[in-house]
């Protein structure tokens, strides 16, 4: 036993008789070496086990949870600490408070995600705080979790309000603002939670979109396929996206979309198909003009005596010569399964040149029974072909279509 005569040492315990007064009438059995560096070992028993820290001459004593069986070690060295730690012996049933505290941890976060997967099924709009952003988009606080949220799934209403601002540079500026989302993917598994704040503002928007509304837009993404427009809501943002066909862009043939609109383009659309379940919205812009080619002889030259009408069923005929290149066009035509006349109805003359080079197309007058009009121009000249045919306006297109490529 150590004697309450030993000489001390700095930062050691001179006498343990407070040991007996904290454990009552527990036995204690020190034992020592004659190195201070040396741990000494405590054995007691006793309702209670003490974490001892020694610091700076102060002695700190830390209640810990009850073990069994449980061992002090205190070690004393030169640079005056002393720190006490409880071991828990293998025959322990209870779990380190550390794990006690991690598995509480890992409770909650369970039933976080359990919550995530629940507004994802109910399609409940969330708001949360954005509390970073990186390259890709922003993180935001779900309960105990963070989620992310692409850039590419924000509102349009953020880069239509700062145009000239890199996205990354209004991710930035949202840190720390609150954000109405929807769970589009949550899975514990594979630690992704993924929010769409597009999909919170269709659910509070798309509900004042009909078809045949008439919006102002601002082109945003160029494709090959099309252009995609921002609608313009009465409260001056930009809040729904809808995708204009590259077919609904103008009445003229447009190759490619970046030939007629450019990125930040101010348009008019009119909403022509609304899917409402996969959250849609198809514009067109030319609808909102009359279609050129709805017309006939009779609307290209209004004025009255400009005509030569030809009631002959036979194409080559002396009251009307086709114009260059429009006869092997006919002719072609005539092989199209479902085209079974073609002849020139009537031919008139217009005040100016318009085009050398022989122009053809179908009008998009509704048929005449089985006949369509099909309208040729050149210099001054413009003829118009009655089509006899069991095809729709579609089917000639494509017939057509098919013809001018055969034909030089």
């Amino acid at each position: 036993m150590l004697s309450a005569s030993a000489a001390p040492v700095v930062g050691s315990v001179q006498n343990l008789s407070f040991l007996s007064q904290i454990f009552g009438s527990s036995s204690i059995d020190v034992s020592s070496s004659s190195s201070l560096t040396t741990p000494t070992t405590l054995t007691f028993s006793s309702t209670n086990t003490l974490s001892i820290s020694y610091r700076k001459s102060l002695l700190l004593l830390h209640q810990r949870p009850y073990f069994s069986n449980s061992k002090l070690s205190v070690s004393i060295s030169s640079n005056l600490e002393t720190e006490g730690l409880v071991e828990q012996s293998a025959e322990e049933d209870s779990a380190p408070p550390q794990t006690t505290t991690d598995s509480a941890r890992q409770t909650r976060r369970s039933a976080d995600w359990k919550a995530a997967r629940a507004y994802k099924d109910s399609g409940a709009i969330y708001e949360g705080k954005i509390e970073g952003s990186n390259g890709g988009g922003l993180l935001v606080r779900f309960y105990s979790l963070l989620g992310f949220l692409p850039y590419p799934l924000l509102s349009p209403s953020h880069s239509c309000k700062e145009p000239h601002k890199s996205i990354q540079g209004i991710g930035k500026d949202l840190i720390g603002s609150i954000i109405a989302v929807k769970v589009v993917q949550a899975s514990e598994e594979t630690r992704k939670l993924i929010f769409s704040e597009r999909e919170a503002i269709w659910s509070k928007f798309s509900g004042r979109i009909e078809v045949g509304d008439v919006f102002s837009g601002r082109v945003g993404t160029l494709e090959d396929y099309g252009a995609f427009v921002h609608l313009r809501f009465p409260d001056g943002y930009y809040h729904i996206t809808g995708m204009v066909h590259i077919s609904e862009v103008s009445w003229d043939l447009v190759q490619d979309v970046r030939d007629v609109l450019n990125e930040g383009d101010e348009v008019k659309v009119k909403v022509i198909q609304l899917d409402r379940g996969k959250a849609r919205v198809t514009l067109s812009i030319k609808q909102l003009e009359d279609d050129p080619l709805l017309e006939t002889l009779d609307k290209v030259i209004p004025e009255k005596g400009q005509f030569n009408t030809n009631t002959s069923d036979t194409l080559n005929n002396t009251g009307i010569e086709p114009l260059p290149g429009l006869d092997s066009i006919c002719q072609e035509l005539l092989q199209e399964k479902g085209i079974t006349g073609v002849r020139i109805s009537r031919q008139g003359f217009e005040k100016r040149v318009v085009s050398q080079d022989l122009q053809l197309w179908l009008s998009n007058e509704p048929a005449v029974g089985n006949q369509f009009t099909l309208l040729a121009r050149a210099g001054r000249q413009v003829q118009e072909i009655q089509l006899t045919t069991t095809l729709d306006q579609e089917g000639v297109k494509k017939a057509l279509q098919r013809v001018l490529e055969r034909v030089p």
